[in-house]
């Protein structure tokens, strides 16, 4: 998969619509409302664009240190201090490379967070039975956390909704997001009709548009 980490681009207008498609067609069999939710980010990760300045900084300071001052550490410590802020932004520009020092609970953390933030930022517990779900797309960490709400959890397990979670995340790797989230969703829709079926009167409650943020 090449490096794209822009929601608001990351699925074509045509893909949009095939999950708007899909959404509805789910939530004509069931009282549970589906939402999809994609953000750039799920963290600034200000710690690991630290990290990496003061590694990248150091590299460059060692390197003309060596080349020019015969590695003295009087040249080398100011020389890292003065190549630290512009190797932090050179890790804040090029959001890919600074995957490489975040770790993999980190990333998992800031999913799963982010995620119940968007939760309740965008209302999707208002529902008036409780029964929204989150479809929510990580870019940058190429993660995935679908988050139900508590009228949800008495029947289908977090454990469940894991499993579609990790259907989105292979699909992304593999370059066929929106195919795999769109099987995620009919699995999940699945499971939603056969416990919460429609009931007489219900009306839809969530946008069916995939929302897309900038991350945080």
């Amino acid at each position: 998969m090449k490096h794209h980490y822009k929601a608001d681009t990351f699925f074509t207008k045509e893909e949009k619509e095939r999950l708007k498609k899909t959404t509805i067609d789910v939530e004509s069999r069931t009282i549970g409302e589906i939402a999809i939710m994609v953000v750039d980010h799920s963290s600034q990760y200000t710690e690991t664009e630290i990290i990496a300045g003061v590694f990248l900084g150091s590299i460059v300071s060692l390197i003309l240190t060596d080349l020019y001052f015969h590695a003295s550490v009087w040249f080398f410590i100011p020389f890292a201090f003065l190549f630290f802020f512009p190797s932090r932004l050179f890790f804040q520009k090029a959001p890919w490379l600074k995957r490489v020092f975040v770790g993999k609970k980190r990333k998992e953390k800031a999913v799963k967070e982010r995620a119940l933030k968007a939760f309740y930022e965008k209302g999707l517990y208002k529902t008036k039975e409780n029964t929204g779900v989150l479809f929510f797309l990580s870019l940058l960490e190429r993660k995935v956390w679908v988050l139900a709400d508590k009228g949800i959890h008495s029947k289908i397990h977090q454990n469940t909704l894991n499993k579609f979670a990790n259907i989105v995340t292979k699909g992304i790797k593999e370059g066929r997001a929106c195919d795999a989230l769109i099987e995620a969703i009919q699995g999940a829709g699945e499971m939603l009709a056969q416990h919460y079926p429609t009931k007489a009167g219900d009306v839809d409650e969530l946008s069916d548009e995939v929302i897309c943020d900038s991350g945080d």
